[in-house]
């Protein structure tokens, strides 16, 4: 097929991509967020085109996977076609649900003409969907390889504008982690974190590296800690987990599904989640034996064969839902 995909979330379309089909990617001449084209730090195959938005009628797209409101209408723009009456439509949404929870209406709400895909089970449950067709394929991660080796005694940490964020990240849960481990953060816009959470810079360094790069460091350091309050299941922590890493994770949103016992340790407590990094600071033996365990249970549940196969699955049979 050829899929007319917007490039939003870097980590799930290199997963996405990696399937049979050609992907067809808007560009826009300053590359802005509804023409990003091919990605610059994650590596895509040769069967993501990038074309700008006056190809892309003549490109003739069998199916548009929506990930914003907005690009409903940039479709009928630059293709001259009405999603999920003109052109196969799938509306794939990443996040949790904001505002007031669990009363918020889905944009896609009851809606006969697109399918509504979540990428978990917890998204699905808290938006309202209404009446719209829903489906649920979770994550697929192409496997990095077991790469751990824990050999600096640091907790890892991964996240996106966390100043900004804020509580939503568990960012202030910051400081009570950094008494248990030097915390590495990674990810963009941390510069200036330490500061911002009156920390010293020895006990909470940050960094914004590419993926190939981000898998190497993280997998050096010996437990990864996942303190976001408020999302959909982190990328990063399935990544984590892929490379061997033990896993210590508040119990929120997706994660008490992801994180199985003896992955690592899982609460709403925070002190008992310090007390987890402290111990696994202070065992590298076991926190490899978690890790081995964390390790397997990603690729049982969120290996990309599955996730791949689910996809083509419900690629076909959207399209031949709209074809009748």
């Amino acid at each position: 097929m050829r899929i007319l995909l917007w490039h939003v979330h870097g980590s799930w379309t290199t997963a996405f991509v990696q399937g049979p089909h050609t992907y067809l990617v808007p560009v826009t001449p300053d590359r802005g967020p509804d023409g990003l084209g091919r990605a610059r730090t994650f590596a895509w195959p040769d069967s993501v085109r990038e074309l700008p938005t006056d190809l892309l009628a003549n490109a003739e797209p069998d199916v548009v996977v929506l990930q914003r409101p907005h690009e409903e209408e940039l479709v009928r723009q630059w293709l001259g076609r009405r999603p999920g009456r003109d052109i196969p439509t799938i509306y794939l949404e990443h996040n949790a649900p904001h505002g007031q929870v669990p009363d918020t209406r889905h944009p896609m709400a009851d809606r006969d003409d697109v399918t509504l895909v979540h990428v978990s089970h917890f998204n699905r449950l808290f938006w309202d969907n209404g009446g719209t067709r829903t489906e649920v394929i979770e994550h697929g991660i192409p496997d990095p390889g077991h790469r751990y080796t824990g050999r600096l005694p640091h907790a890892a940490v991964v996240v996106n504008e966390p100043i900004r964020r804020g509580r939503t990240t568990g960012t202030d849960l910051l400081p009570l982690f950094s008494e248990a481990a030097v915390l590495d953060v990674f990810g963009m816009r941390t510069k200036g974190l330490a500061a911002h959470l009156g920390l010293p810079r020895d006990r909470c360094r940050t960094s914004d590296l590419p993926q190939s790069g981000l898998h190497t460091a993280l997998a050096e350091r010996r437990v990864y800690v996942h303190p976001v309050r408020w999302t959909s299941l982190g990328l990063s922590l399935l990544e984590a987990m892929h490379l061997g890493m033990p896993v210590v994770a508040l119990a929120t949103t997706e994660v008490v599904r992801a994180v199985p016992p003896g992955a690592g340790v899982v609460s709403t407590d925070p002190e008992e989640l310090v007390d987890a990094v402290r111990a696994y600071v202070r065992d590298p033996d076991a926190a490899t034996a978690d890790g081995t365990r964390a390790r397997q249970a990603a690729l049982e549940r969120y290996g990309l064969k599955r996730f791949l196969t689910d996809w083509d699955r419900l690629l076909e049979e959207v399209s031949r839902r709209c074809r009748s």
